[in-house]
């Protein structure tokens, strides 16, 4: 059941992105590249989940979960930067300032961000206030006090010895502010009232940290194969992480609990919720 739904939701939004005018010029092609490069659309698929959870229709909050997966891949291309974790592969492919060189790769995440908020702000089926509030959550998540606040305190914490609340604000904002507003941009969108929507937040905040634990964890016993990356990158760029902190079975302990707390903030869904219930144990147990 679980598979089916996740592969319903993945290709309705693989067919999207693969639909979308792409030109064939270096900064097309770069931009194409990372994007469609096997990612497994978590955000987009967060969003569409939490839509139909509170009953809406996903073809209309289409669009707008697109642009978070070109968000979360301007994110990687950056991220895998020389100057940023210097990282040679992504999903098992070299990374895009590999292929078409760091001034592109830049660029193309330049260009993937841009393009995020393009189709955030152009016509939808929604009441304007709606959209006109997502678009503000999204801006939030991914700026300043979000997203690029998080990478900012992940690199300024290298090589320090970090605390637990240290390490949860780097992650809060580094991982977890685009997972949150995924789930949150699909129930507002789909007209979930304050309960749903404060439900789904809680939801994702618990999925949001126990992603990151188990991310730290497959550095340490992962399969690089599997993973498409390189095993101990964590340990090589002194990063602190939650099994360097508490050790690997403390850890796994660890999100255990946030998975628990996830799926018991779906309890007011009932069946509805049970998609996004097995996604986070699904999560919980990925090898990539």
């Amino acid at each position: 059941m679980f598979k089916k739904m996740y592969d319903r939701y993945f290709e309705i939004i693989e067919g999207f992105i693969m639909d979308l005018p792409w030109s064939e010029d270096t900064m097309g092609k770069s931009m194409r590249y990372s994007l469609v490069s096997g990612g497994k659309r978590i955000r987009p698929v967060l969003a569409l989940a939490a839509a139909e959870c509170v009953g809406g229709n996903i073809a209309d909050v289409l669009p707008a979960a697109a642009a978070l997966e070109f968000i979360h891949t301007y994110s990687l291309i950056h991220d895998d930067l020389p100057s940023m974790d210097n990282d040679d592969y992504r999903r098992g492919k070299l990374t895009n300032h590999k292929v078409f060189g760091e001034g592109f790769a830049v660029l193309a995440g330049d260009g993937l961000l841009t393009y995020a908020f393009e189709m955030l702000s152009s016509k939808m089926n929604f009441p304007a206030e709606l959209q006109l509030t997502v678009l503000n959550e999204v801006a939030v998540a991914v700026g300043k006090v979000g997203m690029v606040g998080g990478q900012v305190l992940d690199l300024e914490g290298e090589g320090k010895e970090l605390t637990l609340p240290e390490i949860e604000n780097i992650n809060k904002n580094k991982t977890g502010a685009l997972l949150i507003v995924s789930t949150r941009l699909g129930a507002i969108l789909a007209g979930g009232n304050e309960a749903q929507v404060d439900a789904l937040t809680r939801y994702a905040r618990a999925v949001g940290l126990a992603f990151q634990i188990k991310d730290d964890i497959l550095d340490i016993e992962g399969n690089s194969e599997i993973l498409g990356k390189t095993i101990g990158s964590d340990h090589k760029q002194g990063k602190t992480t939650y099994p360097a902190l508490m050790g690997l079975e403390e850890a796994k302990e660890y999100l255990h609990t946030q998975t628990m707390k996830a799926k018991e903030a779906l309890e007011i869904f009932g069946e509805r919720g049970l998609f996004l219930t097995q996604l986070a144990d699904y999560m919980e147990n990925r090898q990539h």
